[in-house]
């Protein structure tokens, strides 16, 4: 358990299915925390047996809402209570405990309100390939959203405040959670930071769902949330690049009928792209106007 003396420490556990590793997690959390909270996440193995036995409470969800519902319980209901840093982590035994100082350590000293456990800060990190093209497609992504240059989106080793627990407002569903987090803190004014994590990948239950299947569902999350909050960038960039593109054509088109007297696919072809260029772009335009008279309603 986490010193008397220091901050008060709480560590947060969704779990699904996870009765091999949940024992171990809970009994190794404990030395560094004075509360262990675990959300059984309609769990059709004794997860919820275990996690008590090893010392932790359980709230148990009798279906499986998904990361983010099993997140936001625990939120929810520790924000009822007075610890000064939550610890998230996984109970599938891949964050190791052991993490969990340099994870606090800038909270500790006031430098950031939100910490999240990078993967990718550390050069001999076991991530296989395909995960980690798929996880710097996300991140980059995410950082346009989020306009932060974070190395590990979705990682879900990270510690919090209290001004951001009370911050935790925010929608979200299924893994897209931790990105979800990382753009609403970002809009909130929260201090981001990264600490280097090392993470474990030969655990029995490590993927739930496929990495494809994920992986695209997180994409299109981020793409919907740019759309949203910087409709300028996704439409109107590529209508106007779509638009000089025509433009090019169109020209090269007049050159064309001018000097040989061909010009019908190409003429088909630029007023098809100044057409879509025009359209992207005036999209964009309108959805920004709307986006921007959104944000000062919400913010009167």
């Amino acid at each position: 358990m986490s010193s008397p003396s220091g901050p008060k420490i709480a560590i947060l556990i969704p779990a699904f299915n996870e009765e091999l590793t949940i024992g171990s997690v809970v009994l190794q959390a404990r030395r560094y925390a004075h509360h262990v909270l675990v959300i059984n996440d309609g769990s059709a193995d004794k997860t919820s047996e275990v996690a008590r036995m090893a010392g932790a409470e359980v709230i148990d969800h009798h279906i499986n809402g998904g990361k983010a519902s099993a997140l936001s319980a625990g939120f929810n209901e520790l924000k009822k209570r007075n610890y000064d840093i939550i610890v998230m982590m996984d109970g599938d035994g891949q964050h190791l405990v052991q993490d969990i100082g340099a994870l606090i350590a800038p909270i500790i000293d006031d430098e950031s309100d939100l910490v999240i456990g990078s993967r990718f800060m550390k050069k001999d990190n076991s991530i296989p390939l395909y995960r980690q093209i798929g996880q710097r497609i996300l991140n980059r992504a995410t950082n346009v959203g989020s306009s932060k240059r974070i190395t590990d989106t979705q990682s879900g080793f990270r510690a919090l405040n209290k001004k951001a627990l009370q911050n935790m407002n925010f929608q979200s569903s299924g893994y897209a959670v931790e990105q979800d987090m990382i753009l609403h803190c970002s809009e909130q004014g929260l201090r981001i930071s990264e600490t280097p994590i090392s993470v474990r990948y030969d655990v029995p239950n490590g993927h739930k769902q496929g990495s494809l299947s994920m992986g695209m569902g997180l994409l299109n999350n981020v793409v919907a949330t740019i759309g949203y909050k910087r409709p300028l960038l996704l439409f109107g960039v590529p209508g106007a690049l779509l638009c000089a593109i025509g433009l090019v054509i169109g020209i090269l088109t007049i050159l064309d009928i001018y000097f040989i007297g061909s010009w019908l696919m190409q003429s088909l072809m630029a007023g098809f792209m100044v057409m879509v260029g025009s359209t992207l772009a005036v999209s964009g335009l309108s959805l920004n106007s709307l986006s921007m008279l959104m944000r000062t309603n919400m913010s009167k």
